[in-house]
């Protein structure tokens, strides 16, 4: 029996991210956390942010970097001194959205995840994007990197993840590896892999705030708008930052 066309994309698993990354997923029948690169750190691997009336409130993993070189994503560890990061971060989210439509359906599991121990970042990150998935109802597979073979670095690394995973077409960022034009678009080309580019427009919606700040976790949307999430990243029934400012 033959299967239907299989599109892949490819991001590092980031510390609840941004909309646009739940955008790609969604669009997508298998999404790889790509956890064989080397750390980024001070980027949103270990940290993101959430609406406050302040304005940004970070969330922040602690991580052991000094002299350790430049490890791999999966080999990232969670600083195991500091006692009180997963209490601080479990606050903000409680504190900044207690009076969210949809606090209450999603506490649980929140509040369970930042009273666990933790070992490495990338655990964390996945436990979390995981959930994320199945509650905004996205049905892409997800796979770590570091469970598959493909070898090999930049863009190579990519195409070679998309190709063992036998995909007929790949989801690129506008700005990502696979660059419309470059040098990389045609090595997907050449394996028979079809590039296509994520073109999102970020939602304005409305938050528990003023005003409308955008770039937030995918949590600040999540528990203010709960089974409609998903349709709001994808543009349904609201206004776009593209729109109010073209």
């Amino acid at each position: 029996m033959s299967r239907g066309p299989l599109t892949v994309a490819i991001h590092q698993p980031e510390h609840l991210p941004w909309l646009g990354f739940f955008h790609k997923a969604a669009q997508v029948d298998v999404f790889v956390l790509l956890d064989t690169v080397q750390y980024r750190h001070k980027y949103f691997q270990n940290r993101n942010r959430i609406r406050s009336h302040q304005g940004i409130c970070w969330l922040t993993v602690p991580v052991l970097l000094k002299g350790r070189g430049r490890p791999l994503f999966r080999d990232v560890q969670i600083n195991p001194w500091d006692l009180r990061w997963r209490e601080k971060c479990w606050r903000s989210i409680s504190l900044n959205y207690t009076r969210a439509r949809f606090f209450e359906a999603h506490a649980e599991f929140f509040q369970g995840v930042y009273s666990r121990k933790w070992e490495l970042l990338v655990d964390l990150n996945v436990e979390l994007l995981r959930y994320l998935f199945h509650v905004l109802g996205i049905t892409a597979s997800v796979v770590r990197a570091s469970e598959l073979r493909a070898s090999g670095t930049g863009p190579e690394l990519i195409v070679n993840i998309a190709q063992e995973l036998g995909a007929d077409g790949y989801l690129s960022g506008i700005s990502g590896i696979a660059g419309r034009g470059t040098v990389p678009e045609e090595l997907f080309q050449r394996r028979g892999i079809a590039v296509r580019y994520q073109a999102f427009h970020h939602p304005i919606y409305r938050q528990l705030h003023h005003p409308f700040l955008p770039g937030m976790s995918v949590i600040d949307l999540l528990l203010n708008y709960g089974p409609e999430s998903l349709a709001i990243i994808q543009g349904v029934g609201v206004e776009t930052m593209a729109q109010v400012f073209e």
